[in-house]
């Protein structure tokens, strides 16, 4: 059997993209800005606005804003967490996953039924966490949690279309 038909090498070569341009930044969380946005101040005393890669969570005025911003607050307000990130978006924040202690926080959203999983960006993770959001998704929709729980919750990024 060569390297590439061994399937761990294979598996390290997809994942391999996906690590080795990834950064970390750590500090601790002064702000829960929505459900998804939050303001994490580094050892350095600088101020970064970090957007949870992966995840979309419900605007303002929509129904489950407020629990959903509450949900992240619960998580990571006023705690130290790391950032796993590799790129920023078109407002200048970080986008990445945010890791407490060993949870993956845009992940428990996910599974705490706060939010969708942003299928749109699902190229941007690894083949595990693609796997693991939309089992977490389809696990709050089956048990009706958050807001599933609505008969038909409208998705914010068709929200923000009208």
């Amino acid at each position: 059997m060569t390297s590439w038909t061994n399937p761990v090498t294979s598996l390290l070569l997809l994942l391999l993209p996906v690590v080795a341009g990834s950064q970390e930044l750590t500090g601790r969380v002064v702000r829960v800005i929505d459900g998804d946005t939050l303001v994490l101040l580094d050892e350095s005393n600088l101020q970064h606005k970090v957007r949870l890669a992966g995840i979309d969570c419900p605007e303002r005025k929509q129904p489950w804003s407020i629990r959903a911003k509450d949900a992240l607050a619960d998580h990571v307000f006023n705690d130290r967490v790391v950032v796993d990130w590799d790129k920023s978006d078109r407002y200048k924040r970080i986008v990445g996953k945010v890791i407490h202690g060993d949870q993956d926080v845009n992940l428990a959203l996910v599974r705490g039924g706060m939010c969708w999983w942003y299928r749109k960006y699902a190229h941007e993770q690894s083949p595990v966490d693609r796997v693991l959001y939309e089992d977490a998704e389809g696990e709050a929709r089956k048990q009706r949690r958050g807001l599933w729980s609505d008969r038909e919750p409208v998705p914010p990024w068709e929200w923000r279309r009208k």
